[in-house]
This record gives C-alpha cells, sequence and structure tokens, in this order.
C-alpha cells in the first residue's frame, strides 16, 4: 500500500499500514460507522504501552491508525 494513504477498505490494511496488524485482539467487538477505538496495546517493548486509535468513518472506511507511546 502507498505510505502517502490515509484511508484504507479493511481494518487489516489500516492497521497493516502502521504496523500495527498484531495489536488488534480479535475479541474486540467491530468498530460501527462513523465509531472511533482506542486502547492501550502492551507491545512487549515500552514501559507503560503503545495507545492506538482508529476512526471508521461514515462511508466504512478506516483512517490510518494514530499511535504513540504512553
Amino acid at each position: 500500500m502507498p505510505a502517502n494513504r490515509n484511508y484504507f477498505p479493511t481494518l487489516n490494511a489500516a492497521l497493516e499500514a502502521e504496523g500495527l496488524l498484531e495489536a488488534w485482539d480479535c475479541t474486540f467487538p467491530p468498530i460501527n460507522y462513523g465509531q472511533t477505538r482506542s486502547f492501550t496495546w502492551y507491545d512487549g517493548v515500552s514501559r507503560y504501552g503503545r495507545y492506538v486509535s482508529i476512526y471508521r468513518d461514515e462511508r466504512g472506511f478506516y483512517e490510518r491508525p494514530v499511535h504513540y507511546l504512553r
């Protein structure tokens, strides 16, 4: 996927764009249209984990996730 892309048709594609595919827990409920999901991912590297936020727009596209160390 191009690095300059900001919206993706699938959640996997959006997470993969930022190297966060393994951060998603399959037991999480689905992200609804127009909803933002935020969670802490304990990546085993950072002391307090990594904050991850992902938005799904009204068309069903996922925005590139925002993430940073806590």
